[in-house]
């Protein structure tokens, strides 16, 4: 596990400078009445929507549409280019996006056992506040928390709504939980 993280953020670290000295070249290039444009900041928008959707899916009890929406945030997190996330974050980054991986894919390969699901998404929802933390997000979210959950741990959840639909106990107790916090 170590290895591969070294490797990737060597693999990132490769990419990021290639990069600049690429802009480095443009600029020299380009005219001087012309403004280059920066990098955007880094977003975590696609992988909130994949994670909502998951959360969703639980709550519905819907095991099968959980799987498909792992499998999204899988797909979507091999997807996400590094070469925005800035130097300081990207230690950080790859420690949590590993996780949401892991976790992302065992919910997909768990369709029918809802309960393993839910265990998963212990994990990956404190990945998901851990990485909106770190990013920030550009659409109103909130941090759930059902004290039931996790055999009488408690667990948190993000959702899009101020409404609490429970991803960890479904149509059984749809409404158990509160409200912890506003991004």
């Amino acid at each position: 596990m170590k290895n591969r993280i070294i490797t990737i953020v060597a693999l990132a670290i490769t990419i990021i400078s290639c990069n600049q000295k690429n802009k480095q070249e443009e600029t020299v290039k380009i005219e001087s009445t012309t403004e280059v444009v920066g990098q955007s900041s880094f977003s975590i928008d696609k992988i909130v929507k994949n994670y909502l959707a998951i959360k969703n899916s639980l709550a519905t009890d819907d095991s099968d549409a959980a799987a498909d929406a792992g499998k999204a945030l899988s797909e979507t997190m091999t997807k996400t280019g590094m070469e925005k996330v800035s130097s300081d974050q990207m230690e950080a980054y790859m420690s949590i996006a590993d996780d949401v991986k892991e976790h992302a894919e065992h919910i997909e390969d768990n369709g029918g056992k809802i309960e393993h699901q839910r265990e998963h998404f212990v994990t990956l929802s404190k990945d998901m506040d851990d990485l909106i933390q770190l990013f920030g997000t550009n659409q109103k979210l909130y941090l759930d928390f059902c004290p039931m959950a996790d055999n009488n741990k408690g667990a948190v959840w993000i959702s899009e709504t101020k409404e609490i639909t429970n991803p960890y106990f479904g149509k059984d107790m749809a409404t158990c939980g509160s409200v912890k916090k506003e991004f």
